[in-house]
């Protein structure tokens, strides 16, 4: 062992001999329980942040410490390997997508193996390796078998200059993020997954998941959004068209003092026809199709008239007709009933286009809300009025008795309705799994065979400055033969949404080498579901649903005999510095490498778990990581100083009675033990496990300087010494071995048992108490820890300090606080 901390040489040494002695590789059949312990695998974009240390560290520190406790955990990685971002370094630099993902790979691979992450690389997976993408073809034809997948003509962002489809997320203030040309509305044949079929059930089965943070949890529930409430028909007036509308509130109908439909609403163009409001109409449509649906409903809400009415079935009212831009056709019916009295957007809607307003709804204590003099919509219960036979109603009660009165006249009736539509997964891309279909002119649309699995990738294209996917051009991918007729097909040109790649990649790691079948469904079944899944809270809404709807496929198909894919869900927060996310626009970004290349994994690993809990965001520090640095020298010294005491030390006798400053040396042992046990096991609060293995080096220290060497206990010494190293081997793993093996040790540390503190340890002999008079302290006093209330206060009174203290006073009351204190009264 060299006297300086060298963790350079350290962590190669530690690095390799892992890897050559494969000590993390997991066996699939084990007498130990299963712990399944997963981080979000990343893209792989070719360098690690910070974001990616905390995660993985995290994730690494639960699995170590599982499987020290006797668990046989699974803990693998992979790779989230398509996506746009291959494409356009393609473009940039003329790298084959495919070329630039695999670098990406090899290199992503060394820098998470330098961090000592106790991956099983056995079950690597690559999302964009045709082993992979093979079963997730294979899934979405069985999706597509139990009617669950679909094609359809819908809306999309549209670049021009790209000649793509563009998700959301690379919009971009209204432009493209590629190239910055103006995003267009486009209505495109589009593939669809049915994930609105499980709505109720992927709301309902939240309650299945205890282990999730309840935000996520909300999160997703306003994400599928499930309202109950009206299907309400409204005539338009002079034609046999009508205009169906949802609403939440069937007790404000009698407020409806307008009618607002999507620019994309067939009836806008044809009622509009032939009136003198056409030409305006139609000018406002085509400009407002073309907006993104984050800009129309970002935007300041705008409308026009279309120069027709429609009857309030309930009223007997004539209301005029408007297209707006904030109404979405393909959310809910496409139509909006405006109740500018008892909405907030209706309101404002009205007061810009000085449209009616009426009240319906008042408060119970006031009946006299005058809509001229209203400054905002009345939002709130109350009672009913102005509506006919339901006037007097409170508007609860008179919700319900609108729906049964609209469904006994044939004009509505009630439903449960929820925000959330089906996932659109056709991606006009390149660099995604090719979606298994073919096309025949005879024949229709045919899914491909499964013994044709897969659908191959060319990985040799070439990209054209248009930046339309080069699948188009290779006539060696498009043309192929119908799998029904023999006759010519062509190819689905669309990949699929690399979201679909990454809902199904946990059940892959079970049973990655297979190539017989997407997984073991035996080996599946005995390691889902994940029992710790961990990852940023940005993933809440579309990864982790997705992943649930899959799962829940899988289940109805008999494929997994889970429903559930995450028992227990962490989300931890961000690095930031200087207050503020880490990016390059920012020039605020910590380089792990350099962290690594000047402190060492070890140090960059403590630091990041101690500096904050880690649900929360963490301030990036150098003082701190220098800190951490020098906790770890101080603790390779100490153990220095001492590791021939404790080499070959005999265990601590647990029936002798220590006392003094040994006893004392075992009691910050077992209370380490106990607290670091404690606050890494469910709660993850490693911040505060590792302060607590401060503390207990600090102990060390104090006890090997107080004692002489002839003096000291070696069993207790190495004891204490024995347990740090153990503590402290799920954080900083590489140090760890090397104190085990110096302090003479066989194997490797992080193949023994997690100790269990002795609760006898923990007792103490004496107690520290303050002593108070009136209620102001005076003074502290070492006293035994098991004395009782009125033993004392017989030994405290007698004391000539206390004595002193009180003299010429009277004692009026004694109040003794075993453990902790005694408070004197006196006048």
């Amino acid at each position: 062992m060299q006297e300086q901390y060298n963790f350079k040489d350290i962590e190669k040494k530690w690095q390799q001999y892992w890897d050559q002695q494969e000590i993390y590789k997991v066996e699939d059949v084990s007498e130990r329980p299963k712990y399944y312990c997963l981080e979000m695998f990343p893209y792989p974009s070719g360098k690690l942040h910070m974001g990616h240390v905390r995660n993985y560290s995290i994730g690494d520190v639960v699995a170590r410490f599982k499987s020290m406790q006797g668990y046989n955990v699974l803990h693998p990685m992979g790779w989230d390997a398509f996506g746009l971002p291959a494409e356009n370094a393609a473009i940039k630099h003329g790298i084959p997508p495919a070329t630039w993902t695999w670098d990406n790979i090899d290199h992503m691979r060394s820098q998470l193996k330098q961090l000592g992450l106790s991956y099983d690389w056995g079950r690597e997976v690559a999302t964009c390796h045709p082993e992979y993408y093979k079963w997730g073809q294979w899934l979405f034809l069985q999706l597509y078998k139990k009617g669950l997948c679909y094609k359809k003509h819908a809306r999309v962002n549209w670049c021009p200059d790209c000649a793509t489809v563009l998700a959301n997320e690379q919009v971009v203030e209204g432009a493209c993020e590629r190239c910055n040309t103006t995003v267009e509305q486009k209505q495109l044949d589009q593939w669809f997954f049915r994930i609105t079929e499980y709505s109720q059930r992927l709301l309902d089965d939240l309650k299945k998941l205890p282990g999730w943070p309840d935000k996520v949890k909300i999160m997703q529930e306003n994400w599928i959004g499930r309202s109950e409430g009206a299907e309400l028909t409204f005539k338009v007036e002079g034609t046999d068209d009508e205009i169906t509308v949802f609403t939440t509130r069937p007790d404000t109908v009698y407020g409806v003092t307008y009618m607002v439909l999507a620019a994309e609403h067939p009836l806008v163009s044809k009622l509009a026809a032939g009136t003198p409001e056409e030409a305006a109409v139609t000018e406002f449509v085509n400009r407002v199709s073309n907006q993104t649906e984050l800009t129309r409903t970002s935007s300041e809400k705008e409308g026009v008239f279309i120069g027709a009415y429609c009857i309030n079935p309930f009223s007997g009212e004539r209301i005029p007709i408007l297209t707006a831009n904030y109404v979405l056709y393909h959310y809910g019916t496409g139509a909006v009933m405006g109740v500018p009295a008892h909405d907030e957007r209706d309101f404002e809607f009205a007061k810009k286009y000085n449209l009616p307003i009426k009240v319906v709804i008042y408060p119970k204590e006031n009946q006299a809300l005058n809509p001229e003099e209203m400054t905002e919509a009345y939002t709130q219960d109350g009672v009913m009025a102005n509506s006919g036979p339901f006037s007097g109603t409170p508007n609860r009660q008179g919700i319900r008795k609108v729906i049964q009165y609209a469904e006994e006249q044939g004009i509505g009736r009630g439903v449960i309705n929820y925000r959330l539509r089906d996932w659109l997964i056709s991606r006009q891309r390149y660099w995604g799994t090719p979606i298994p279909i073919v096309y025949c002119e005879k024949c229709g649309a045919l899914p491909v065979p499964e013994d044709q699995l897969p659908v191959m990738l060319p990985t040799d294209v070439e990209f054209k400055p248009t930046g339309e996917s080069p699948l188009k051009a290779r006539p060696d991918f498009v043309n192929t033969t119908c799998p029904e007729c023999g006759g010519p097909a062509q190819r689905e040109t669309d990949t699929m949404d690399t979201f679909v790649d990454s809902s199904w990649y946990f059940l892959r790691y079970t049973s990655p080498r297979d190539g017989q079948q997407a997984w073991d469904k035996e080996k599946a079944n005995r390691w889902m579901g994940v029992d710790q899944y961990i990852g940023g809270v940005e993933h809440a809404i579309l990864h982790l649903l997705y992943s649930r709807f899959f799962t829940k496929v899988f289940y109805d198909l008999g494929l997994v005999d889970v429903d559930e894919p995450f028992n227990n869900l962490l989300t931890q927060g961000m690095v930031l510095k200087d207050g503020a996310k880490m990016s390059k626009s920012k020039g605020n970004v910590v380089s792990p490498e350099e962290i690594i290349g000047r402190y060492g994994a070890d140090t960059a690993r403590l630091f990041i778990l101690f500096a904050a809990p880690p649900e929360r965001d963490l301030e990036w520090s150098d003082r701190g990581v220098e800190g951490c640095h020098r906790f770890l020298n101080r603790v390779w010294r100490l153990v220095y100083s001492v590791k021939d005491q404790v080499k070959n030390a005999p265990q601590v006798d647990t029936n002798k009675n220590y006392v003094g400053v040994h006893k004392e040396m075992r009691r910050l042992t077992h209370y380490a033990i106990k607290k670091v046990t404690e606050d890494v096991s469910g709660r993850f609060n490693f911040n505060t496990a590792i302060s607590t293995i401060m503390e207990l080096v600090n102990g060390i220290h104090t006890y090997r300087d107080k004692v002489a060497e002839v003096e000291r206990d070696t069993s207790i010494l190495a004891e204490a010494i024995n347990s740090t190293i153990i503590l402290l081997a799920p954080f900083a793993p590489h140090i760890a071995e090397e104190l085990w093996a110096a302090t003479g040790h066989q194997g490797s540390v992080h193949k023994q048992p997690w100790p269990v503190f002795d609760p006898a340890a923990l007792v103490e002999d004496e107690v520290e108490i303050v002593v108070q008079i009136n209620g102001k302290v005076k003074e502290r006093l070492n006293i035994p820890a098991n004395m009782k209330p009125a033993e004392m206060q017989q030994y405290v009174m007698e004391l000539p300090t206390v004595q002193e203290l009180i003299a010429g006073k009277q004692v009026v009351k004694v109040i003794p606080v075993p453990g902790k204190l005694i408070n004197i009264v006196v006048k």
